[in-house]
């Protein structure tokens, strides 16, 4: 049962089915961005309905880039090129920081001034880490306290850097990536571990030159962008909650067509094939520089496992469930250097461990990650999301093989990324 601000989640028996898993957020929010300011209009299928890629498309809206949507459910994009307009108001980022980090580098090149801001969540989370770069480019940002949300970006002229960030992070890279477009010279930036390559790969396909070497992405400014029509593959971190229930069901069977297969997202099938789970990829394909495939999955011994370092930067996203449904597993879940998951939507690493124990978990919380004992049985509690969507899915897969009934308290925050959830998992669950 979902209402408007809870779920209950009843014990399933096993799961079953085919679920069409909706566009992939990271990729719909490049794409958005760079349609913006590429010359010409921009079409694209299975686009996210995510809340979060809703306000990006929103922001663009308010910089002179007219979007609609049409009767195939496709979206175009009508860009104006690389000046964009100066918004007449603020630009409302909402719950996304993907929005906020990434959309700012554009606007760091722009002859204009904005204003950023966003929801609760968003204003409490750190935006230093694309402050600093960008101000060393020549833009001139002012923050709240701590280098927090809103923001204030005056644009202009931007100098190109070599830029070696402390955390690694795909919104940073992909921010200065687009600030480069507007830079003299040769932008790079050399991450310390590598991320996912969406930006990179988004750019070469509306037509620009990027070159990448082991951790290091460069781009020449000045480059113009040209429109594409594109399919947006199925989000992976999505599917990951649907594979971790198959997971959890000895017998279990799921079928998820049409997702991305990157590489740098992959890591997860890598992790649930070493726990257990039964994976086959079928009908690879390329989409505009993106693999595409159908995954298939059943459900076997689930076993334990151990994420960290550049696995940790890999899974950041799909950690939460993956810690959710651990205490099922017969050994248990390790995560480290995990630090990252304190300053998401929520401090992610806080509310898996507060929400486990009130299902009867045991769990270690540590300050960058978790230790999660396996073989232990869960019952169903009263659990609260904290608003952050991750942690409403996550939980609504642990609490299918709890005992008793769950209720997952602000569940309607799973619409900033996936807002059929609750009824596709209800369609694969049998009871």
């Amino acid at each position: 049962m979902v209402s408007s601000s809870y779920a209950v989640v009843r014990p399933a028996r096993t799961v079953r089915g085919v679920v069409r898993i909706p566009g992939d957020k990271s990729i719909s929010h490049r794409y958005a961005m760079l349609a913006a300011i590429a010359e010409g209009t921009s079409r694209f299928h299975n686009f996210s309905g995510a809340r979060d890629c809703a306000s990006t498309l929103d922001c663009v809206a308010k910089l002179g880039c007219e979007w609609k949507r049409l009767e195939d459910d496709a979206i175009e994009v009508r860009g104006v090129g690389p000046r964009l307009n100066a918004p007449a108001e603020m630009l409302d980022c909402g719950n996304s920081g993907s929005t906020m980090r990434m959309l700012s580098g554009i606007l760091a090149g722009q002859p204009f001034t904005s204003d950023l801001c966003g929801d609760e969540s968003l204003s409490r989370r750190p935006m230093a880490r694309i402050i600093t770069p960008l101000s060393e480019m020549g833009a001139k940002i002012d923050a709240a306290e701590g280098g927090r949300p809103p923001l204030r970006i005056h644009g202009g002229p931007l100098k190109s850097i070599h830029y070696r960030p402390e955390v690694a992070s795909a919104q940073v890279k992909s921010c200065l990536l687009f600030a480069g477009l507007f830079a003299a010279g040769e932008t790079v930036v050399e991450e310390p571990v590598r991320t996912r390559d969406h930006g990179e790969i988004a750019l070469r396909a509306f037509g620009a030159e990027v070159e990448r070497v082991g951790n290091a992405s460069r781009i020449v400014g000045g480059q113009r962008l040209r429109p594409i029509e594109a399919h947006v593959p199925g989000d992976l971190s999505s599917a990951a909650f649907f594979l971790c229930a198959a997971a959890l069901f000895p017998g279990s069977q799921i079928t998820l067509p049409g997702i991305l297969m990157n590489p740098t997202r992959a890591r997860l099938l890598d992790i649930l094939v070493q726990m257990g789970l039964k994976v086959s990829v079928a009908h690879l394909e390329e989409h505009q520089g993106e693999l595409v495939g159908t995954i298939e999955a059943r459900g076997a011994v689930w076993k334990g496992a151990v994420v960290a370092g550049a696995d940790t930067a890999a899974l950041i996203d799909e950690i939460p469930v993956l810690a959710a449904v651990a205490p099922y597993s017969d050994g248990g879940l390790e995560v480290r250097d995990a630090k990252e998951l304190r300053v998401k939507e929520s401090d992610r690493i806080a509310a898996v461990a507060a929400n486990l124990r009130k299902m009867g978990a045991e769990v270690e919380e540590r300050p960058d990650g978790m230790r999660i004992p396996g073989g232990q049985h869960l019952h169903g509690a009263e659990l609260d999301s904290l608003g952050d969507h991750r942690i409403a899915m996550a939980f609504a897969v642990a609490a299918l093989r709890a005992e008793g009934d769950t209720k997952i308290c602000g569940a309607d925050a799973a619409g900033v990324s996936y807002p059929a959830f609750f009824e596709e998992l209800a369609t694969v669950a049998s009871r």
